[in-house]
């Protein structure tokens, strides 16, 4: 029994200190994840005069869209172009104009520039950057990785201090004991409702860790080099001459980033038309929605991709410049068994793959999350000064087990524990060197 409760004051410890460390990073995390989940909902709102059009009798092709933004910015290079998704909706132009990327919004029908906006300034953009790298470029997106990888840790001890230790036990356990004064409630506020939302937690922060700069490239990297990333299948003809990666040149999804970018052979001295393309990309049953990249140097290609709100529904596609050939075409079912898995978990994720219900879900988690961390956070404002004692030897190996494998799969969680250990150490010897 003894030993049990100096397990318990172990394990709590840490679940204490990281918790206190990384719960304004899982706020925002928390925060931002939830307004995010209603991003097309968000920008129908906030751009709806962009967006909408009055539906006409026909609209005009790519080619003539393209030469009436010219006109207006005869200096700006054409990156890119969306074709309208419905009836009412404005078709996209991309531009780099005096080095600011722009999206010129045009009326399909009248050829009428509705207006601009910069790539810069789309609020949701924003939101999704302080989501994954607090806007701090690199050392946010670590930031962002070790506060996950973290609150897989969290989780985890969190269940463990959670488990009642008498059977049949409901109140504090699955409901919170309203009548034991404010201390009790404010832990059951933060015990009851992690344990209700764990599983989900433990699934927003597995599925979005792919996209995490370190251990999401290690990963993409493994499913690559394993083949389970794309398969040489979708290739026509010789492998691509190009080192360039997909993601440099589009935003794609999670499977098609490491996609190598064919190059076009330059059988002719003129590309093929715009207009030419979209009939290309009609006729493999790509709907509208998708954005066409448009080749900036004589050997670059035309580049779809269709990143809809189904994980089944993702395109992407490399097009010849001068012969229309599709070089790629690279689709969900073509993905290896991890492709799937963590693209299917990629739109769970963002709320997309199963409309409301999936938003609703994913903010419940959210909302959920932002209970807990708050009634954490008061805990510690009501915490005892005496935390409890570390283990002795014998209680550390078992769980010392559990915390290496963990730092072995998560290195920046594994590297930050060394280092706490470290200081802890450090701060033991100096006592030591002052009580002689």
């Amino acid at each position: 029994m003894e030993k049990q409760q100096r397990q318990y004051h172990w394990i709590w410890r840490w679940h204490f200190y990281a918790g206190v460390i990384f719960a304004p990073f899982l706020l925002i995390l928390a925060v931002t994840g939830g307004i995010y989940l209603f991003k097309a909902e968000i920008e129908q709102a906030l751009y709806k005069d962009l967006y909408e059009v009055a539906p006409g009798t026909k609209a005009m092709p790519a080619s003539h869209l393209i030469a009436a933004v010219k006109e207006h910015y005869p200096h700006a290079v054409i990156t890119r172009y969306r074709p309208p998704e419905s009836a009412d909706r404005s078709a996209e132009i991309g531009i780099v104009d005096h080095q600011v990327s722009k999206t010129i919004f045009m009326d399909p029908y009248t050829m009428q520039t509705i207006g601009s906006l910069n790539d810069a300034d789309r609020v949701m953009d924003k939101l999704e950057k302080i989501h994954g790298e607090l806007m701090a470029g690199t050392f946010g997106d670590r930031l962002v990785e070790l506060a996950a990888c973290w609150a897989v840790i969290l989780i985890i001890t969190g269940l463990y201090l959670w488990q009642p230790r008498q059977k049949k036990r409901i109140w504090g356990v699955v409901l919170p004991r309203f009548s034991r004064g404010s201390r009790t409630l404010i832990r059951d506020l933060h015990a009851v409702p992690a344990a209700w939302i764990s599983a989900g937690m433990f699934f927003l922060i597995m599925t979005g860790l792919p996209w995490s700069g370190f251990w999401g490239t290690q990963v993409q990297n493994a499913a690559t080099n394993s083949g389970e990333g794309y398969p040489p299948s979708i290739w026509v003809g010789d492998a691509p001459l190009s080192t360039l990666k997909t993601e440099e040149v589009a935003d794609v999804g999670w499977a098609a980033e490491n996609l190598p970018v064919p190059q076009s052979i330059q059988s002719a001295y003129i590309p093929i038309s715009i207009d030419d393309v979209t009939a290309i990309i009609n006729e493999r049953g790509i709907q509208p929605g998708y954005n066409l990249y448009i080749p900036q140097h004589q050997t670059g290609v035309y580049t779809v991709s269709a990143f809809p709100a189904k994980a089944q529904e993702e395109v992407t596609m490399h097009i010849d410049q001068y012969t229309g050939a599709v070089l790629a075409d690279y689709r969900y079912d073509d993905y290896g068994p991890a492709g799937k898995a963590i693209a299917l978990g990629i739109t769970l994720h963002k709320g997309s793959q199963f409309g409301i219900l999936n938003k609703c879900l994913g903010l419940a988690v959210c909302l959920g999350m932002v209970l807990v961390i708050g009634s954490g956070l008061l805990l510690w404002r009501k915490r005892k000064h005496r935390l409890p004692a570390r283990p002795d030897a014998r209680v550390k190996k078992g769980i010392w087990l559990i915390i290496t494998a963990l730092g072995l799969f998560f290195p920046l969680a594994g590297a930050s524990m060394l280092l706490v250990l470290l200081i802890d150490q450090l701060v033991k010897y100096v006592k030591r060197e002052q009580a002689a």
